[in-house]
């Protein structure tokens, strides 16, 4: 919606921004303008209700002043948290994408200090909002559309400095957050494994981080069957990637690293058992648990900086059809001796989730791990797109993950585990299945599965996010299309450490 957003300084803004509570009338606030009488007017027309994220307008005929002043509703005045400014500056930003005013003044810090909200935190939630809105999602289009791009080069400014220093943070991390959606949204004849890899090695190179890139050759070496099979029926061959952020401040092997694994299959036809009634269109997405894991790392570089390491393992294959592609009845065996009969071919994330779990356990000496997998439609089933699915059975890393879903507002539900759901995956013929043909539990599964590669002393946390990855419809902070969920989430979490 806009071409560029930047803070700024000037005096003298096109679009005046200040806020209302339903329950409480705006005079006291806008008292101090130059157009509080425009302002005051505008309130009490019925359209301006002070509920969250409405909307209206006033237009004051001053010189020299704005030409417009958005009042935004922020709900009632009990009921309000910082968060909420998320929702209110969307609405903002929407109309301001559409008014085209450049030079933009947030003057909400009024009614938010009356009811002690932390005004960083608030600023934070503006410059998500627009920086969310900011993304291009038309960056495939063709050149004619290109030519016809309208969007505006916004700068914004705010009545606090708190605040302001809340939407530089925020323009920060949804920076990160387009980072991930854009890579989701990069169709799989250009977003390859080898694509993927080289965008982290770019990454790295830039930010100051160190990358390695497993190539066929090392798989085999360091016997990563998952990443070989499931990959082995396509011409883009699988690769696995570490990235790793080390801040200088630590010295080498006395901090344990957090380690992030995200599933990234560039493409999944659902192998020899094929996805069926279309189910193959938007399979590009199936990259995007890595998309949120390598965009975390480049907010984890440039903007969070933790005292603690972070090492990243991005799992990446195309789960492709040839007479090389692995089977229904195969058994495969990990490195850590756990085997594996095949049942579903299209339950392959979790083969080359089990790769990074085992090295990140063997290799990594992890304080705990995190992975974002796009796992199961069982989740989607159970929470639909409000909640990701978590599933983490430590309650000090569960604590720190449900901390970092409230900072950052994408919501988590623990799901259960349990060795009852361990004894579904077992199999009659190796030790688990990939899959169970029962559905029951259908979210739990994958879980389940993954839990065999961990080690039982490591804190580990699954997030499944199959639901909320992307948008269905064009509202909010979002158009439809990716999210980046998780992007935030991370960031939020190793804020901490």
């Amino acid at each position: 919606m806009f071409s560029s957003i930047k803070l700024s300084e000037f005096d003298s803004p096109q679009a005046l921004v200040v806020a209302k509570f339903s329950d409480s009338p705006i005079d006291v606030y806008v008292k101090k303008f130059e157009d509080a009488a425009a302002i005051i007017a505008a309130s009490a027309r019925t359209e301006c209700s002070g509920d969250l994220g409405k909307i209206a307008e006033a237009y004051p005929l001053r010189e020299g002043g704005p030409t417009r002043i958005i009042i935004v509703g922020l709900g009632k005045k009990d009921k309000f948290k910082a968060a909420d400014m998320r929702t209110a500056m969307a609405a903002v930003a929407r109309r301001i994408a559409v008014t085209r005013d450049v030079k933009v003044t947030l003057a909400v810090s009024g009614p938010l200090s009356e009811v002690k909200a932390d005004l960083e935190t608030a600023g934070r939630g503006a410059g998500e909002a627009f920086g969310l809105l900011g993304w291009d999602s038309k960056q495939f289009k063709g050149k004619k559309a290109r030519e016809d791009d309208k969007r505006v080069a916004l700068e914004l400014t705010a009545d606090k400095k708190s605040f302001r220093n809340g939407i530089e943070f925020g323009l920060a991390l949804a920076e990160s957050t387009n980072y991930a959606r854009t890579l989701s949204e990069t169709p799989p004849n250009i977003a390859t494994p080898q694509f993927i890899a080289d965008l982290a090695k770019k990454m790295a190179k830039q930010l100051g981080l160190s990358c390695t890139v497993m190539d066929e050759k090392t798989l085999e070496k360091e016997e990563m069957v998952g990443h070989i099979n499931v990959g082995k029926a396509s011409e883009n061959k699988p690769r696995m990637i570490r990235l790793a952020y080390t801040p200088e401040v630590v010295k080498k092997g006395k901090e344990k690293p957090v380690v992030l694994i995200g599933k990234t299959m560039t493409y999944d036809t659902g192998g020899l058992s094929l996805k069926v009634n279309n189910g193959m269109v938007g399979m590009k997405r199936d990259k995007d648990g890595g998309c949120a894991v390598l965009a975390a790392m480049h907010a984890i570089a440039t903007v969070i900086k933790p005292k603690r390491p972070v090492v990243a393992i991005l799992c990446s294959a195309e789960n492709s059809i040839s007479d090389e592609a692995y089977r229904p009845d195969d058994v495969l065996t990990y490195r850590n001796g756990v085997t594996v009969e095949i049942t579903n071919t299209d339950a392959e994330g979790r083969l080359v989730l089990a790769d990074g779990l085992i090295w990140a356990c063997e290799k990594e000496n992890p304080a705990y791990i995190v992975d974002l997998a796009t796992l199961t439609g069982g989740v989607v089933v159970a929470l639909g797109s409000t909640f990701c699915g978590m599933f983490c059975e430590d309650d000090t890393l569960r604590g720190k993950i449900e901390a970092a879903a409230a900072a950052s507002g994408e919501r988590v539900w623990r799901l259960p585990m349990h060795d009852e759901y361990r004894d579904m995956m077992k199999s009659p013929i190796a030790d688990i299945l990939n899959s169970n043909p029962n559905r029951k539990a259908h979210p739990v599964q994958g879980a389940a599965f993954l839990s065999y590669f961990v080690k039982p002393e490591v804190p580990w946390c699954h997030l499944d996010i199959a639901g909320v990855h992307a948008s269905e419809s064009d509202s909010g902070m979002f158009v439809k299309g990716p999210t980046g969920w998780g992007t935030r989430l991370l960031a939020d979490l190793l804020s901490g450490e």
